[in-house]
């Protein structure tokens, strides 16, 4: 069981100010290449249409199984895969359409953890060169002796010693190293962090201390999160806003409280069916999905869910809704089917 000293309530999140981060109509197709002349047979739709915004000083939560398109968009966000379409939109500036000149000034206020802390960090490198490549790609520090300084300060703040400057990842846990690795995204004083299932390597224990990190230097510095996760155990604690996606679109987007008490789209409901429950008498209501999602390259027509969704009616076969508003303000499903749900 993850013991988070906050809850998301306490944090700052300025839902009602203009958004830090904002997607319009995102998407991602991957082209599928065969031949001597690599001609184009296909494409991998992994993300489209997918539209959301994130506050200054929130976290909005993306949660789905694995090959979704959470990570795709985390990156495309970062423009570290070019996007399809859509726009991106950071501090009133559109992302997508600038060139990797124009980007630069951008770069050190976007940062990303990535999720296996034993492949992220330069083994030849030791914990200081790690942290300060960023201050000193960005001219952020006069001379070794101040990047020191920054870097020592940098680990405190992580919870590790400044002593550890000197030594190499291989000689930390896993847990340590996310720290490190928290403590190099941290070093650019970025405003906004893509969280790449930053806690997902861990043990149990070891994710409770990385969230609760998270969360105080979220207290702090009023740095935005997108945090990507398929454990929606874990989205709980950390998120104040969730966005559920299936087979590359967002099916539900909601505030954390909303969407746990009451989720409306049948995944939604298949999915938080299956975290883990205290007793057994807790899992009487549990919903099981047959069938495998369907494959990203052939999507079914209408609603991808439609072929595992044990409330499909023919209009899901043919059309796929727009995300509409259902009951509480903010809470937007794409399903027909619920609309005249209690």
């Amino acid at each position: 069981m993850i013991e988070i000293q906050n809850s998301p309530g306490s944090q700052s999140a300025s839902a009602t100010a203009a958004p830090l981060l904002e997607v319009k109509n995102l998407t991602k197709h991957f082209p599928i290449k065969r031949g001597l002349l690599s001609s184009v047979v296909g494409s991998v739709q992994a993300v489209t249409d997918v539209s959301f915004s994130v506050g200054a000083g929130e976290t909005l939560g993306l949660v789905g199984e694995s090959g979704c398109g959470k990570t795709t968009i985390g990156r495309t966000i970062l423009r570290l895969i070019e996007p399809s379409a859509g726009e991106i939109w950071f501090e009133g500036k559109n992302l997508a359409t600038m060139s990797h000149e124009q980007l630069r000034p951008f770069r050190k206020r976007m940062q990303i953890i990535f999720q296996d802390p034993y492949s992220s960090l330069n083994p030849r490198m030791t914990v200081e060169q790690i942290i300060a490549e960023g201050l000193i790609v960005h001219g952020m520090a006069k001379g070794a002796r101040e990047r020191r300084l920054i870097v020592q300060d940098l680990l405190r703040r992580v919870g590790l010693p400044p002593q550890a400057i000197e030594r190499y990842p291989h000689e930390f846990s896993g847990g340590q190293r996310q720290r490190i690795g928290i403590a190099r995204a941290l070093a650019v004083e970025p405003r906004f962090i893509v969280c790449d299932e930053a806690v997902s390597a861990l043990d149990v224990s070891v994710q409770a201390q990385i969230i609760n990190l998270l969360m105080d230097l979220q207290q702090e510095s009023g740095i935005s999160y997108l945090f990507i996760a398929h454990d929606l155990s874990v989205v709980e604690h950390i998120a104040q806003r969730v966005a559920v996606m299936y087979l590359g679109h967002i099916v539900e987007l909601s505030k954390t409280e909303d969407l746990y008490r009451d989720p409306r789209h049948p995944y939604t409901r298949a999915l938080l069916s299956a975290v883990p429950k205290r007793t057994p008498e807790d899992t009487k209501n549990r919903q099981i999905l047959t069938g495998e999602p369907p494959s990203p390259i052939d999507p079914p027509p209408g609603c991808p869910f439609n072929p595992r969704c044990p409330r499909v009616v023919p209009e899901c076969r043919v059309n796929f809704p727009l995300l509409e508003e259902q009951k509480e303000a903010g809470h937007l499903v794409r399903c027909p089917v619920v609309r005249g749900d209690p």
